[in-house]
């Protein structure tokens, strides 16, 4: 499946584009959440939910939020799939560890307080669209991630609402949605119960948002130093990302050196961080020109543990395969380094192209170890 369908480009449809950046502003995310207390306070958890769709689900949409929500400890964050089993996870990676939907709604009948929406292989599954709905009824705040945005929207939470999201989606979600209205220069964004982001780098900074509205800023700092990211801020250049011809030329002539395809094996051991494995495995799998796949050399036949606590599945090392490796360091600052990599590798225009599928401004990277970055 080409990595682009999800986040990216669903169909080569015209990119939105020509929109003038606004500043966005700093402050925390408003959420009308049922059951967290004021930071500080001791009472109920919030229960958040972390979606997938089994057969198709953006990498870095689910693992990010998961695993810094979990690290964060500011609720109780389940990972839920409509079926039990394994999740196949979208341009790479496949994880298993899920809740089912039955399992979750058994354990938790009031509902998840946040649920978070990755992009999906299909925006309109029924289960998932039933789901949803079933949640935003019950009064979780929906927070959609990248083209998550399509699955809430599928589900009826868009019309009328202001929203961002991923520079190629705009259009779509314009046209599918009464009333709703695009706003520019926000990397995320709340209208009420709904949450939007742009693409898949802002994952990151809205899972600190997250962390913040829940239990504050300091809670949030800890946990951004932790990660090694500065600032999570709103602000965000959207006039700068869209489909041009130095994009559509880089995509043509990796689509076309198909024989040239690479196998990039990433090694990874239990309790790998799952921020920097998937910024990592992301990217890699963006460039037309490579797959990546984890692999453990210590035991092959084995999946491993991400320090989040889901399962990993690798598969077996090739002789044939590229060995690289998931960037050491702050996780906030793999997916910089990995870009670096692939600039190395197959040229500054497959940097640049991967970078705009994940709406990647380097020049706003708040990635506390930039000046030791490449």
């Amino acid at each position: 499946m080409a990595p682009l369908a999800w986040c990216a480009l669903a169909g080569l449809e015209a990119a939105a584009g020509g929109m003038a950046a606004t500043a966005a502003a700093a402050h925390p995310l408003a959420l009308p959440l049922r059951t967290a207390p004021p930071p500080g306070a001791t009472g109920a958890r919030p229960v958040i939910a972390v979606l997938a769709l089994n057969e198709g689900t953006e990498t870095t949409d689910f693992l990010v939020p998961h695993a810094v929500l979990r690290q964060a400890q500011v609720g109780v964050v389940e990972a839920v799939a409509p079926q039990p089993g394994p999740v196949v996870l979208m341009p790479a990676l496949e994880v298993e560890g899920v809740r089912d939907f039955a399992s979750f709604d058994a354990a938790y009948p009031a509902g998840a307080d946040i649920v978070v929406v990755p992009a999906m292989y299909r925006d309109d599954d029924p289960a998932v669209r039933a789901w949803l709905q079933r949640q935003a009824a019950q009064g979780a705040v929906v927070v959609a991630v990248c083209s998550g945005a399509r699955v809430v929207g599928q589900a009826g939470l868009l019309e009328g609402r202001r929203f961002t999201g991923h520079w190629y989606d705009r259009s779509t979600l314009l046209r599918r949605h009464a009333g709703a209205v695009y706003m520019p220069g926000q990397r995320y964004l709340a209208d009420g119960p709904v949450v939007t982001t742009t693409g898949v780098s802002a994952s990151l900074p809205v899972s600190l948002a997250l962390v913040e509205a829940l239990a504050g800023a300091a809670r949030a700092r800890a946990v951004a130093e932790e990660l090694g990211l500065a600032t999570w801020h709103a602000a965000h250049r959207s006039d700068r990302f869209g489909l041009g011809l130095a994009q559509v030329w880089t995509l043509a002539a990796n689509t076309a050196l198909f024989w040239r395809h690479e196998r990039i094996e990433l090694p990874v051991a239990d309790g790998a961080d799952d921020v920097a494995l998937a910024l990592a495995a992301d990217a890699w799998s963006r460039t037309y020109r490579s797959q990546a796949v984890a692999v453990n050399p210590l035991a092959p036949a084995q999946a491993v543990r991400l320090r989040s606590g889901l399962v990993l599945r690798v598969a077996p090392p090739q002789a044939a395969a590229v060995p690289a490796a998931v960037p050491g360091g702050p996780p906030a600052c793999a997916l910089r380094a990995t870009l670096h990599a692939i600039g190395q590798r197959y040229g500054n225009g497959t940097r640049q192209w991967v970078a705009t599928q994940l709406e990647y401004d380097e020049a706003q990277d708040d990635c506390t170890a930039l000046a030791a970055a490449p």
